[in-house]
């Protein structure tokens, strides 16, 4: 995905490795969402591989059925490895990996990974800064101990038991599951920003996190409105059709050809769609005056509506409607290849075939953008493809320990600081206290008495910071220090930030 006249940069997470053990939706799909971003995903399969490369379909070109549209759309820009993890052998390699890797994912049922010796506390042993992700229907005791911990769950089952299916439908005696593998996808989705939040603070502390979604809780979030609504009125939500509870006109209408569908939320659109029906008794009716009464009335108004839409085809609504209040046509898969906002932004991709000349697979786009930065769109592995690539190359593979400049503890060492006036006249301190702050740069901040400053304040030009060791054994970072220290010597008062509290003054320096 190239933005128009842009020369991009590498994937914005160039310099992540994760390595995915999970299989089918949810975590390939977390997984995924990096690897179309530059990260480094190595997928950990059985012999038998993914269950979802056996899932179908299959193009009639691929005469072996190796290439199925659900594993090519979930695994693409990843790398392979095949490993029993019962072998002895390949739990040691699959354990150097993690060694020098940011991430691992799983989406087992809980145990399964300890009876590997692959839990939490054992991977952090071998890697003291992974982040380890997991997914799973119910979750682990970690976070409390649901009564269903080591029930199995696929997605119609997170849906049912979240509510989501409970509110789907046009009345209570026909539920209706969601067309798509939401509890999949959007389980997948939170655990890409679980995984991201705890490399940040992976790479800031030194220390594993673990980071948990259970498909679940994943669904109760997504059904937020119900459970608000059961607190204030006492009421159980139940399926609404294709209208809202608190909104109207809110939904889907007919059109000549096909539907519609239009989202009236604030008053200002409100009166925009009644002009444009020009119906009398919507112009004139006080009973559809406010958003309450629009709610209130919305059986009548939303007949009212569809009597008006379906005297129209789409793309006529779209001229009367697109653009003046929330509006949309209701897309078909066909129409939304058509779509020439699709193709604007990248929406589906195309992904070469690794055999013959034929057409390229198209497969659903990433929709998170960042602007200068490359996305990709590479064939998918074939089973282990990767394997002898790592493991003739594992010595040499870097880790993805980030590293930054030595930066001395009060416990080791203390700062100095000299202060010259605009008369070259000096005044030395010793800082009480001092501290590191890393953000998107590195900053020094010195605590100083202020009795000892604010006789000087005034006649200040510059200050020097240096650094000594508190005891005297060898030091293991002298040239650390030394380099630190000429770093830091002399800079202007204006190139530092003083911070006045009750009793010291906080110097603050970028390093």
């Amino acid at each position: 995905m190239k933005a128009k006249g842009q020369s991009l940069k590498p994937g914005i997470l160039e310099g992540i490795r994760v390595l995915d053990l999970s299989r089918m939706l949810s975590g390939p799909y977390a997984t995924m969402l990096l690897a179309d971003h530059g990260a480094e995903v190595i997928k950990i399969e059985s012999a038998e591989g993914d269950s979802s490369r056996r899932s179908g379909p299959f193009k009639d070109n691929d005469i072996k059925r190796d290439w199925s549209g659900y594993f090519i759309s979930l695994n693409r820009n990843k790398k392979s490895i095949s490993l029993d993890l019962k072998n002895a052998e390949d739990l040691v390699f699959l354990k150097k990996l993690i060694e020098i890797s940011d991430v691992l994912v799983e989406n087992f049922r809980p145990g399964v990974m300890k009876r590997l010796g692959l839990s939490f506390d054992e991977v952090s042993k071998v890697n003291p800064r992974i982040v380890y992700g997991s997914i799973s229907g119910f979750g682990s005791e970690i976070f409390g101990e649901s009564p269903y911990k080591n029930w199995p769950s696929y997605d119609v089952v997170a849906q049912a038991m979240g509510g989501l299916i409970s509110l789907t439908g046009y009345d209570e005696k026909t539920p209706l599951k969601v067309g798509p593998g939401i509890a999949d996808i959007f389980s997948g989705s939170l655990l890409s920003f679980g995984l991201l939040a705890s490399i940040l603070k992976s790479r800031d502390t030194g220390r594993a996190q673990f980071v948990e979604v259970a498909m679940y809780d994943a669904i109760i979030s997504m059904c937020e409105r119900a459970i608000y609504q059961y607190d204030f009125n006492k009421l159980i939500p139940k399926p609404e059709g294709n209208g809202h509870p608190l909104l109207a006109p809110f939904g889907i209408y007919n059109a000549k050809d096909g539907f519609i569908a239009i989202g009236i939320v604030e008053d200002s659109y409100w009166n925009v769609l009644k002009k444009i029906i020009g119906f009398d008794d919507l112009l004139n009716d006080l009973k559809y005056g406010t958003i309450a009464l629009r709610a209130k009335n919305r059986n009548e108004l939303n007949k009212q509506i569809n009597l008006w839409t379906k005297e129209f085809r789409k793309k006529e609504l779209v001229n009367l409607l697109g653009g003046k209040v929330p509006f949309g046509p209701v897309n078909n898969v066909r129409e939304i290849f058509e779509d020439k906002h699709i193709r604007e932004r990248n929406m589906i991709l195309e992904i070469e075939q690794p055999f013959g000349e034929a057409k390229k697979w198209k497969v659903a786009g990433n929709p998170v953008k960042f602007q200068d930065f490359h996305s990709s769109n590479l064939t998918p592995p074939t089973l282990g493809e990767h394997k002898e690539l790592y493991a003739n190359n594992l010595h040499s593979i870097k880790s993805n320990k980030p590293s930054y400049p030595f930066q001395p503890e009060k416990k080791d060492y203390q700062c100095k600081l000299t202060f010259m006036s605009h008369e070259n006249r000096l005044f030395e301190f010793y800082a009480s206290s001092f501290t590191w702050l890393r953000s998107k740069e590195t900053f020094l901040i010195c605590s100083l008495e202020k009795s000892k400053f604010m006789s000087i304040e005034n006649s200040v030009r510059a200050v020097k910071f240096h650094f000594l060791k508190l005891t005297t054994r060898k030091d293991a970072y002298k040239k650390a220090i030394a380099r630190l220290n000429i770093k830091l010597s002399e800079k202007s008062i204006s190139e530092v930030s003083l911070t006045y509290t009750q009793f010291d003054i906080l110097i603050t320096v970028k390093t």
